[in-house]
């Protein structure tokens, strides 16, 4: 696939450290160092490519689960459902759930819905892109799993992808209790990168249309704005922004791979919410969120933002950052020791949330 030669949206500082805040974060992990130079041949062989199927076919092998992950079939069931879209289409949801905890209607006043929304700059990836994290939440004995292949940019630009996840979340609401064994008003929205994003966006959509029944948001490295908008987000909030500078050529996500991405899913972009959740005016009214974020990464600096602003307007919120390492490690290394660390926060997270509903 062809990449831009210079970035549009920002302008490259060679050696810039970061902000002050947020540049100590970038400086590679020694584990991540050693292997660096492999991992970078391995991504470089994914985006050999033509056209936009053989791109999403490269990415979508499934590499081994790593010791101590749920297994398929043994540990977690899983089904498919096609449901309708606004706009008369229809998109898949793949339903995950404990195979040694089967659900009832006795059993779903005390189940969650985790809904996933995956990432892959929201035009490539699918319901296997976090398969590991969605093993592990799935084998939860109150959690059924929920993951939504929502349509893909460039041929579904925004707002399809975001549409597609709220009719996604209407589904869930609508049919958690009769279809999924599960409670409509106990919802986990899961996302990772542009699914991360996207949950934001969804959880903006749901307090604008009083839907209810969203109890937390756990988001890993989230796109928080088109870098469009960076200036003015510094200029009315102080966020820092840096980090597209500070790591241009980043292991998975460089500042040229994501205006790749972002001009698939938002050309032209204009100022909206729903793809650039950092506008919105207020995230107050929110669920409590549990953001990963990547130190390596330059989406680093989003994921922090999001935090902040979060935190500012009296969200909940529990933020852990991985210094040296790059965007979606979690996948890319999962032997890495801090991919274990990263993976046990996850499913503490979840097991809290779920605790804490059941509590009630």
């Amino acid at each position: 696939m062809q990449l831009k030669q210079t970035p549009e949206y920002v302008k490259l500082i060679p050696g810039c450290p970061g902000g002050p805040r947020n540049g100590r974060y970038a400086p590679l992990d020694p584990d991540y160092a050693a292997i660096k130079e492999g991992t970078e041949a391995v991504m470089a062989g994914l985006w050999k490519a033509d056209d936009w199927e053989t791109f999403r076919n490269n990415w979508k092998a499934t590499p081994p689960l790593p010791e101590g992950t749920p297994q398929p079939g043994s540990d977690v069931t899983e089904s498919y459902v096609n449901i309708p879209t606004r706009d008369g289409a229809e998109i898949e949801l793949k339903i995950m759930q404990s195979a040694k905890h089967p659900k009832s209607a006795a059993t779903a006043a005390n189940t969650v819905v985790v809904m996933r929304l995956h990432g892959g700059g929201w035009a490539i990836g699918g319901h296997n892109t976090e398969a590991v994290e969605n093993l592990h939440a799935a084998a939860h004995p109150n959690v059924v799993l929920v993951s939504v292949d929502y349509r893909l940019a460039p041929e579904h630009a925004f707002p399809i992808p975001f549409h597609d996840c709220v009719d996604a979340l209407k589904w869930v609401k609508a049919n958690a209790a009769s279809q999924l064994h599960a409670n409509p008003e106990k919802i986990v929205l899961l996302g990772g990168s542009a699914g991360s994003g996207l949950s934001l966006a969804v959880a903006l959509k749901a307090r604008e249309e009083n839907i209810s029944g969203i109890v937390a948001m756990a988001l890993d490295w989230p796109t928080g704005s088109h870098p469009k908008f960076f200036k003015q987000l510094r200029d009315k909030y102080g966020y820092e922004l840096e980090s597209y500078i500070q790591v241009p050529e980043g292991t998975v996500a460089g500042v040229l791979i994501m205006e790749f991405f972002l001009d698939a899913y938002t050309p032209n972009a204009q100022p909206d919410p729903y793809h650039s959740p950092l506008l919105a005016e207020t995230f107050a009214g929110l669920p409590q969120a549990f953001l990963q974020i990547a130190g390596f990464d330059p989406l680093r600096d989003e994921g922090l933002a999001v935090a902040e602003k979060l935190q500012r307007d009296g969200v909940p919120t529990e933020v852990h950052i991985y210094p040296g390492l790059p965007h979606f490690f979690s996948a890319l290394l999962p032997d890495l020791a801090q991919t274990k660390k990263y993976q046990a926060r996850q499913n503490a997270f979840i097991d809290k949330v779920v605790k804490a509903a059941n509590a009630q």
